[in-house]
């Protein structure tokens, strides 16, 4: 069975290895660096399978990717995780209402990581 992809955006190197290195002997790992590239990844002929995605960034922050993802047909199916500095529970009254299909707080524990993509795929 091939490995599902996980694309990971966020504006910040260090962030982006630290996942990668979480993810990259379960998933196939896409990163992107801004949150327009994320929706140009997320529109291509092989979408990700999930979305890990930063929400404080610049140009287009990560409320902004999502409303353009959950905007689009193509893209509204796929499951978005955030990933944020931003305390949990603080996260969570912000994201309340939102379309998403979970919450991570930083820095990322890998089992959380790991535990919150597989219970969206099913894994």
């Amino acid at each position: 069975m091939p490995k599902k992809t996980v694309l990971v955006v966020d504006d910040t190197p260090d962030n982006i290895t630290v996942l990668d290195g979480i993810l990259r002997d379960h998933y196939n790992v896409k990163a992107a660096p801004r949150g327009a590239i994320a929706v140009k990844i997320a529109r291509s002929p092989v979408p990700p399978d999930v979305i890990l995605l930063d929400i404080m960034m610049p140009e287009m922050n990560g409320y902004e990717v999502l409303k353009e993802l959950k905007s689009s047909p193509q893209t509204s199916s796929i499951p978005v995780i955030f990933v944020s500095a931003k305390n949990e529970e603080a996260g969570l009254a912000e994201t309340s209402g939102m379309d998403i299909a979970g919450y991570l707080t930083k820095p990322v524990e890998p089992q959380a990581v790991l535990g919150a993509i597989e219970k969206v795929l099913g894994a």
